[in-house]
């Protein structure tokens, strides 16, 4: 099956409209398959690292209020990557400063494109094992709690509301990969 475009869609124009410090916005003016021109409009996101961490038969969760959907979330840790990271760096890091677990080993399970029609950001998931307990070092911005969810209760957790994609997205992963 070829997946190569019919249409090459040339951007006629690009233009950032606005910088948030967290993202870029802005529009692609793009000449369509029927000649016709349409602006598509973007959020230019930093990269992120979701992880999936087992201790024995458990996955570490934390616990956090998440002001833009105004919910409190059990969710895997996840972050972004910093620049010159790999994801597997960034996401021992990350579960480092957030939970206080340090990995004896990372590794990538996948890594994708997310919310492909308005989006402009990559997201990876990495699997963590062999953790020993160390030092949270929470940024200035983030309140939460670690727990751990059995192995077995981990995918009815995180499909309950306010369920997020990252978190069903990791467990789902892990589970294929035959890790929990």
């Amino acid at each position: 099956m070829s997946r190569d475009p019919t249409h090459e869609w040339p951007v006629l124009e690009s233009s950032a409209e606005y910088e948030t410090g967290w993202y870029t916005g802005g529009y692609d003016r793009v000449r369509q398959p029927d000649g016709s021109e349409k602006k598509y409009y973007w959020a230019d996101l930093p990269d992120a690292v979701v992880v999936v961490a087992r201790t024995g038969d458990e996955l570490v969760f934390v616990d956090q209020y998440r002001p833009t959907v105004r919910q409190q979330c059990l969710e895997l840790p996840a972050g972004i990557v910093e620049d010159g990271e790999s994801y597997t760096t960034a996401g021992a890091r990350e579960l480092r400063e957030e939970t206080g677990f340090e990995p004896a080993g990372v590794s990538l399970l996948e890594s994708f494109d997310c919310a492909t029609g308005v989006m402009r950001h990559r997201r990876a998931i990495v699997f963590a094992e062999g953790l020993t307990p160390t030092e949270q070092e929470l940024d200035d911005n983030e309140f939460l709690s670690v727990t751990t969810v059995p192995i077995d209760d981990a995918l009815a957790v995180a499909r309950r509301e306010p369920a997020n994609d990252a978190t069903i997205e990791g467990v789902l992963l892990a589970q294929a990969e035959g890790l929990i």
